[in-house]
């Protein structure tokens, strides 16, 4: 499917990503406290509107 050095370049381009991001996201992070806070709240409401939905579909079919 993949050849040996497709994989190798694979593998070395998500080991650099990953290390590339991390110090971005440590560079960025006091402006992330700053225009980011609550932001959790929006993942809440994202997660309940998804599980209602859920519902919706389970009630429903019945």
């Amino acid at each position: 499917m993949f050849s040996q050095g497709q994989l190798l370049f694979a593998i070395c381009f998500l080991i650099a990503f990953v290390i590339v991001m991390i110090f971005a996201y440590r560079k960025d992070l006091a402006m992330h406290k700053i225009f980011y806070k609550g932001n959790y709240k929006v993942l809440i409401g994202f997660f309940v509107f998804i599980i209602v939905l859920f519902l919706i579909k389970i009630f429903l079919k019945r």
